[in-house]
């Protein structure tokens, strides 16, 4: 199992980088070269900055049974076709029974963004989303090691 992380501004990267230390795993921090990041343990691979190079880097490597860090729905989909995990950054798994429902919704507030009908509801993060996110991914990588 390889760990990826969608690290352009992620707020978890220090925790999944500890956390793949703990289990001994190999883990990839996928970033734009826009973002400033290094890591001891961690391999760090930097893609241009167009729109979505990330993401392809990672639905380009990962392989079934690899898992994925990520807030992207697009992306979590992508991984799953291809049979790798997929958990966001507050530890919600993404999975085959939910992930449909969640790009109709992407696509539904875009549309209203779109019409100038949507806002941004974005909350600072709480330190229970860290935990849960932490917990999250021990029990994840634990099920599937």
């Amino acid at each position: 199992m390889i760990i990826y992380v969608d690290a352009d501004g992620s707020p978890v990267v220090n925790s999944a980088v500890e956390i793949a230390k703990e289990y001994q795993l190999e883990i990839i921090l996928v970033k734009n070269y826009a973002h400033e990041l290094h890591d001891d343990y961690a391999q760090v691979i930097t893609v241009d900055i167009a729109q979505d190079s990330a993401d392809y880097y990672i639905v380009n490597k990962i392989q079934e049974s690899d898992l994925v860090i990520t807030q992207d729905y697009g992306l979590a989909a992508l991984c799953l076709s291809k049979k790798a995990l997929a958990i966001n950054q507050s530890g919600h798994l993404f999975t085959e029974g939910n992930i449909d429902g969640m790009l109709n919704r992407r696509y539904i507030h875009a549309k209203l963004r779109r019409q100038g009908k949507g806002h941004s509801n974005a909350k600072k993060r709480k330190l229970l989303e860290d935990k849960q996110f932490e917990d999250g991914l021990r029990v994840l990588i634990e099920k599937n090691l």
